[in-house]
């Protein structure tokens, strides 16, 4: 591995990062500092700025919520685009590229703290070209220069991880140089010792002094992002085997958190993030419904979904599920909602209920569906994006509690029942004065402690419940990013036709075919090509493999559910549109983005399951079903192509991608 020799950037990183700032996924690691006089803290505050108009850039002409934020910020944001990147090339200008989303708690920090500031951003608009991006519109932006942070913290022996906001400084050529994630705004802002402005400066005047030892270094940081987003080329006798899932079971085994679920914890660090990891969950589902002795198997699934759903991470009071724990317990969330987590956690608790007849898993579901009906349903039939982590400029304030709040909304008999069941009898546990609502104990525990039938505790719950849901909805609500994706739609649209089918819930199923429908009429072109995203009646940006994938899925789920033909005939249709599009010719398998997609720094295929399922995990599953359903052994060998092209990846690391292993183990039955 080659390291860094320019002796600025070593310098420059010990001296961005001499304490700790990386945000570890967007990770909370900072107590809420006091709002200091010229600060922007609340959504009040930011309202008024706004009604000021006194800036306003590139971005007020986007759709993206998130790009809307900034538009009126001081910094001259740019869009990525053929234009601002031509501009730095023309100016000879590096460009400063930070990376968002509209949920993210502590993108909209760094925004109060550095982009509304005066002087850092006329420093920016004097010296670089500052390029604003929705990581859930661009996501092969945000793929690119999320790789190379990683790559560059690795040449440097940095052990920091990534996370958003992304923070990349890039050569006219956008080519990445340095990066990071959050960064205070001045010198010993947060304990840190260099702060933003200190850190642009810097940049600045070593471009200024050494831009062709930094074009070099970039040269170095670029092609090993290539190299690393290329990952492995299929090697020859290349074969599927069902040892690769046993592989697996061992490896998630292995991470396994015995007492309180999930994956990749540590005992000596129980503040690392916690996440649901849905496809884990899938492949253990069908594991275990390959094989009902697998007690070892159903453990590890019906541990996690309890406890998830017995934590902070899920919301007790309105349904559905935070992004991720901020801790080992499923304790205290990270308290956005993302669709494309309560899409595969829905397909998920109805399939484990399918395989225990466990009620609490349903109960589960139907909450989480009463949610994304309540609050992230277009009147079109799609679904929105996310509701933010944030409201009134702080973490979590929708949903946390304090006790005297509480007792204002419920009577004496009331009050002594919640605080029981959800913790509120016990010490805060959340920033020390407040609570984050979960169960201690299981519901079987919990009756039994208080002497009170599980089913009886849970219908006198309802009600109170209710009262202290209607309060909290009296509160300022965090922002909702009102983005159509594609793919995240497929995947709610998969959880909606799965609980139909597993509850035999045509409310369910109606609602899968309505969002289905909103797609086809407004996200698919006349030549019938997907779009990634639709908002405020406008669809734009071409779709990912991801987008098609997650969306036949979607489709094919309602073809399982009904059996209605016309639903199959639409995946067909769109299969065969990815298929040309996407399809690596040489080495089988789909590239993340299509043949005629701009050219960016790499073009990579994501074989690994993330937090969204891989494209490729995904589309082999698709072609395996339409295999079986239309008789076709055209599907079966695409199928196989796209398994083969990933197995190299999952050799080395069996859990890389559980939802490949279910296709494989499919396309290996006799």
């Amino acid at each position: 591995m080659h390291f860094y020799r320019n002796r600025f950037l070593v310098i420059l990183l010990f001296a961005a990062f001499a304490q700790p700032v990386s945000l570890h996924a967007g990770l909370r690691v900072f107590e809420p500092q006091e709002k200091e006089a010229g600060q922007v803290h609340t959504e009040q505050d930011l309202t008024e700025h706004d009604q000021t108009k006194k800036h306003t850039n590139a971005l007020a002409k986007e759709t993206s919520p998130y790009l809307l934020m900034h538009a009126h910020n001081p910094v001259n944001w740019y869009g990525w685009n053929e234009e601002s990147l031509a501009l730095a090339k023309k100016e000879n200008k590096v460009i400063f590229l930070s990376v968002g989303y509209s949920s993210c708690h502590w993108c909209h920090v760094m925004e109060r703290e550095s982009f509304m500031d005066e002087e850092i951003a006329k420093f920016l608009n004097d010296n670089f070209i500052c390029i604003k991006v929705d990581r859930e519109e661009r996501p092969d932006v945000d793929a690119i220069y999320m790789e190379s942070l990683t790559v560059f913290h690795r040449m440097t022996g940095s052990n920091r991880g990534g996370g958003w906001p992304l923070s990349m400084f890039l050569t006219p050529e956008a080519k990445p140089f340095f990066g990071g994630t959050y960064f205070p705004a001045r010198d010993g802002d947060r304990g840190v010792r260099r702060g933003f402005f200190s850190i642009v400066k810097l940049i600045s005047k070593s471009w200024g002094t050494r831009e062709e030892k930094i074009k070099k270094d970039s040269e170095v940081l670029a092609e090993a992002t290539r190299k690393s987003l290329a990952g492995q080329t299929r090697t020859a006798g290349t074969e599927l085997k069902k040892s690769l899932s046993a592989m697996a079971i061992n490896g998630l085994k292995d991470s396994f958190d015995k007492q309180y679920g999930g994956f990749r914890y540590s005992l000596r660090d129980p503040n690392i993030p916690k996440f649901p990891e849905p496809s884990n969950l899938l492949f253990l589902a069908d594991q275990y419904r390959r094989d009902k002795q697998r007690n070892d198997i159903l453990n590890m699934l019906e541990t996690t979904c309890r406890r998830m759903m017995m934590g902070g991470l899920q919301d007790h009071l309105g349904g559905g599920f935070h992004r991720y724990s901020v801790d080992r317990y499923w304790a205290i969330p990270h308290f956005e909602k993302m669709l494309y987590d309560n899409g595969q956690l829905t397909s998920v608790y109805a399939e484990t209920y399918e395989l225990t007849g466990n009620e609490h898993y349903k109960r589960v579901v139907d909450e989480m569906l009463e949610f994304v009906n309540r609050e992230l349903r277009d009147e079109g039939g799609a679904f929105y994006s996310a509701l933010d982590a944030e409201s009134e400029g702080e973490e979590g304030k929708f949903y946390r509690w304090e006790i005297e709040e509480a007792k204002k909304l419920l009577d004496e008999k009331d009050y002594e029942l919640f605080s029981k069941v959800y913790g509120l009898n016990q010490p805060p546990n959340f920033e020390k004065e407040y609570y984050a609502p979960q169960l201690g104990r299981d519901w079987k525990q919990t009756s039994n402690a208080l002497g009170i039938d599980m089913e009886d505790l849970i219908q006198q719950l309802q009600p109170i419940r209710k009262k202290l849901f209607d309060g909290r909805a009296k509160r300022p609500r965090p922002i909702t990013d009102t983005k159509i994706l594609a793919s995240w739609n497929g995947l709610m649209i998969r959880g909606f036709a799965d609980a139909g089918r597993i509850f035999k819930n045509d409310d369910y199923i109606s609602s899968a075919k309505k969002a289905s429908q909103f797609i086809l009429d407004k996200m698919v072109d006349t030549d019938g090509r997907l779009v990634r995203t639709y908002t405020d009646g406008q669809a734009k940006l071409n779709a990912y493999v991801e987008d098609y994938a997650c969306f036949i899925d979607g489709l094919l789920a309602i073809h399982r559910a009904t059996g209605e033909k016309e639903w199959l005939d639409h995946a067909v249709r769109i299969q065969k549109k990815q298929d040309q599009l996407f399809w690596d010719e040489k080495e089988g398998g789909y590239f993340y983005t299509s043949k005629d997609h701009e050219k960016l720094l790499a073009r990579a295929k994501k074989p690994a399951d993330g937090a969204m399922p891989s494209g490729n995990s995904v589309a082999a599953g698709n072609l395996l079903y339409l295999a079986v359903a239309l008789k076709d052994d055209q599907y079966r060998k695409r199928a196989t192509e796209t398994a083969l092209a990933a197995s190299n990846v999952i050799e080395q690391f069996p859990i890389a991608a559980p939802r490949m292993l279910i296709t494989i183990e499919r396309l290996l039955d006799k």
